[in-house]
């Protein structure tokens, strides 16, 4: 059963359910613009493509998962491989890889394989987001230091030398913003009823205005770098398709879908837990396959559910699709009305962003403590996979 037709007959849309809906989806589209073009730009893509991605996965996914509370759209865990996707294969390659990982998420779901995926062994999964968490801590460095222009390295550990090497060099204005909009995101959370609004909007805010007022020419703006971002709707567009493309984006596609389920499905047990409802594995992979399909026709890139978003919406009282619905709304009068402001939002808040987001990735302190207390197996296994998605990592081009 679609979670819409689910809330419908548990009376999720009814008059009396709109106020805290309309809350909770207010509160999770402002969550998701800096999120969302955080993500994008860390993955190698334009900013603009990460808000057009959470709008259609947003709504396909409130719609048709299988969870009534669950928020979808460009995350974290998938910022290494499609920017790999992109250096590989272009822009265009990765909608091609997107919606064929898409195709695999429904045939996945309409096998009834989803419940499978469920049991992927936790310290599998821990080593795998805490590897990624590293890898995209140590890929935003140059956004928030502010380095020179670095030589091309082809190699990962060439890179992380590199930016050591140009740390001396870091450009002063752009490493006090990126510091201040770190400070912030630690501080403001901490602060009685001001943490009640969303420290990431806001330590954007003040980072864009800082760069209005002073406009500091060394500092990297999204204006500067992509061209700020259109005004409007994203426009309907099917990739140039070929059997070669096809066929050579047979293992990225494979792993985009492999990946999302996990998370999704992840996203969804959490959710379970917060929300007291209880999602469908198989239904929830056919929405999120739907989304995967659709995102990149309206130049987006690959969704899954954000366990992050997810959890603010069940916070401020989401429970039913109407607030991820609500969700995409805000961020498409985000694009209408405010968009032409965007020239001025600095890409070092968006690394600081990503500095906590790679750190809650991380999971630093569960991480730590699985090794200490859980049994050798689990620690070995956790340890083992952490290592050898950064190893692979380390010697990829």
């Amino acid at each position: 059963m679609f979670a819409i037709q689910k809330a419908y007959l548990q009376g999720g849309l009814s008059k009396s359910q709109w106020a805290q809906n309309l809350i909770a989806g207010l509160v999770v589209g402002v969550v998701a613009l800096p999120l969302a073009m955080a993500f994008a730009i860390a993955s190698g893509v334009t900013p603009q493509a990460g808000i057009y991605t959470a709008i259609i996965a947003g709504i396909c996914v409130s719609l048709f998962g299988g969870s009534q509370v669950q928020i979808a759209g460009p995350t974290g865990a998938f910022i290494v491989l499609l920017s790999s996707i992109v250096v590989n294969y272009g822009f265009e390659g990765l909608q091609i890889a997107t919606m064929m990982a898409g195709i695999i998420l429904i045939l996945i779901s309409v096998a009834k394989l989803g419940t499978v995926i469920r049991y992927i062994p936790t310290p599998v999964i821990m080593g795998f987001t805490a590897g990624i968490g590293v890898t995209i801590w140590i890929g935003q460095w140059p956004y928030f230091f502010g380095f020179p222009n670095l030589p091309y390295m082809p190699h990962f550990h060439e890179k992380i030398w590199a930016m050591i090497q140009a740390l001396p060099y870091s450009d002063i204005p752009t490493l006090v913003i990126a510091l201040l909009s770190l400070i912030l995101l630690l501080i403001l959370p901490r602060i009685p009823y001001i943490n009640k609004m969303p420290s990431p909007i806001i330590a954007m805010v003040v980072a864009t205005i800082i760069q209005w007022y002073y406009q500091f020419p060394t500092v990297q703006t999204i204006g500067s770098a992509f061209g700020g971002i259109p005004q409007g709707l994203p426009e309907f567009s099917i990739p140039a398709l070929s059997l070669d493309k096809i066929f050579s984006l047979i293992g990225p596609a494979f792993t985009i879908a492999m990946l999302g389920a996990i998370e999704s499905l992840l996203s969804a047990v959490v959710a379970d837990g917060m929300s007291g409802d209880k999602h469908d594995s198989n239904t929830e992979l056919f929405g999120q396959g739907l989304a995967n399909i659709a995102a990149p026709l309206f130049g987006g890139i690959a969704s899954t559910g954000a366990i992050a978003r997810t959890a603010t919406n069940i916070r401020q009282g989401g429970n039913s699709p109407i607030a991820g619905i609500i969700h995409a709304i805000i961020l498409i009068l985000i694009l209408l009305f405010l968009a032409p402001y965007a020239v001025y939002i600095p890409l070092a808040s968006m690394a600081a962003i990503l500095f906590l987001v790679a750190y809650n990735m991380s999971d630093v302190a569960r991480f730590v403590k699985m090794i200490r207390l859980a049994p050798r197996a689990d620690a070995g296994i956790l340890v083992l996979t952490f290592f050898l998605l950064f190893l692979l990592i380390w010697w990829l081009p």
